[in-house]
């Protein structure tokens, strides 16, 4: 009951309720942006007479890449930042809960708000596609692999946020470390996968956009459903390329979750 509630009150945070009135506003910005551009898509071809959507479920999140890391740098810090900076871990602890129980709550809870938000904006998309009458059953097999996409990037998203987080006591630190720290690792894997391009290294340059939480999961759908890639980008073909994507995804989300569990062996000791 106890993690159940920690769980329930992160969710209810990140979205803003029962918090004060101008924490509500960025959250649901961009929770609006998310969620407006699907509807622009579906309004824009209706009136159009288009006969397929602009972009594929899967290739969403690549294409809102900005607004999503926002919306998770902005989260992150709310989850763990404050109970380190006003030391109320030793309240958390003098329940009958572990500290993995505390990492655990915090990280369910960061990722089942993201997963809502981006399961939502998927769900207006296929709204979108049947309204326009394009064929059920490829719509709805193109929105199971958007939902599985989404369901594995926010796990990543939220391990990665959550740990620079941990280690930033300060809210508007946290934001900022986030967002540096993902457009930072995005630069530099552009710049080198420009580098073996012009260098001819295909092999290598199809491989680097796995170290890229958004490329990573997109690389990852491309080899899992067989779908298009985002912004014509090239990933690893065959068996192996799904092995070390698929691995590579699984490893991140154990890593974070290894990470935050030894941060807070040393936090808040009753």
């Amino acid at each position: 009951w106890v993690v159940r509630s920690l769980l329930v009150e992160t969710v209810r945070g990140v979205f803003g309720l029962g918090r004060p009135a101008k924490s509500k506003v960025m959250p649901w910005v961009l929770i609006g942006i998310l969620l407006v551009v699907p509807l622009v898509m579906a309004v824009t071809i209706l009136l159009t007479g288009g006969d397929k959507l602009p972009i594929s479920y899967t290739q969403y999140p690549g294409a809102m890449e900005l607004v999503i890391s926002l919306f998770v740098a902005g989260a992150a810090p709310y989850c763990v930042s404050r109970d380190l900076r006003h030391g109320v871990m030793p309240l958390y602890l003098s329940r009958p809960m572990k500290r993995s129980d505390y990492v655990l709550a915090k990280f369910a809870g960061l990722a089942i708000s993201l997963f809502g938000v981006l399961a939502l904006a998927e769900t207006l998309l296929l709204v979108g596609a049947l309204l326009m009458k394009l064929p059920v059953g490829d719509q709805l097999a193109g929105w199971a692999g958007g939902i599985l996409t989404v369901a594995i990037l926010a796990l990543i998203l939220s391990g990665i946020a959550l740990v620079i987080a941990a280690f930033t006591l300060r809210r508007g630190l946290g934001v900022a470390a986030i967002i540096t720290g993902l457009l930072v690792v995005s630069g530099i894997v552009q710049i080198l996968t420009t580098i073996a391009h012009d260098k001819g290294y295909p092999t290598v340059e199809s491989y680097l956009p796995a170290l890229r939480p958004f490329s990573l999961v997109d690389g990852l759908a491309v080899r899992l459903l067989g779908v298009a890639p985002s912004n014509g980008a090239s990933y690893p073909a065959g068996p192996l390329g799904l092995l070390v994507f698929g691995s590579l995804a699984v490893a991140t989300v154990g890593a974070c979750l290894a990470v935050l569990i030894r941060r807070y062996q040393k936090v808040g000791g009753v």
